[in-house]
């Protein structure tokens, strides 16, 4: 069904209906239900702060386990936010948090898959876009420079591909 056709329903309903249809959908789909509640209710702080534990804990987990050190985890968070429509600068600085997070558990163990720096690489260049579409690169200019640094300083594989990324955005 098109948006046109579904526009088309919508002005056949009555109001009562229509707002019968929205609560039967609010109670039947949890992502309806989730939107809602941000949009009516909107923490970002309080949803900042949890994705920060998320990401932190699949580097350092609390209770013991072997952490995982799964950049998904970051993904669906970012996804998540974009979806519900957080604020970008949220957005962004949990896409450069979950960097940070890496590099600080790379710099306690050295990680020998080379697909963990292929990922924070990924990761980093997709944080830089993000940024760059939604003009505010120059509020974390500094995290940016200080994440590129990083890997030179922990001798990541990759640490010339970060600063060409950097280079190649006219950072």
């Amino acid at each position: 069904m098109s948006k046109r056709d579904l526009k088309k329903y919508f002005d056949i309903l009555n109001k009562e209906q229509l707002e019968e249809q929205i609560i039967e959908l609010y109670d039947k789909f949890n992502d309806v239900k989730v939107y809602y509640n941000f949009v009516f209710n909107p923490k970002e702080d309080k949803l900042f702060q949890e994705a920060k534990i998320k990401i932190s804990n699949e580097y350092f987990p609390v209770r013991g386990k072997k952490p995982k050190l799964r950049r998904s985890t970051a993904q669906k968070i970012i996804k998540h936010f974009n979806t519900l429509g957080v604020d970008s600068f949220i957005v962004a600085d949990i896409m450069l948090y979950s960097i940070e997070i890496a590099q600080t558990y790379s710099a306690e163990k050295y990680i020998k898959q080379d697909s963990f720096y292929k990922s924070m690489l990924n990761s980093f260049e997709q944080a830089i876009q993000y940024m760059i579409e939604k003009n505010n690169l120059d509020t974390f200019k500094n995290r940016v420079g200080a994440i590129a640094n990083k890997t030179t300083e922990l001798n990541w594989i990759n640490q010339y591909e970060f600063n060409a990324i950097i280079e190649r955005f006219e950072y």
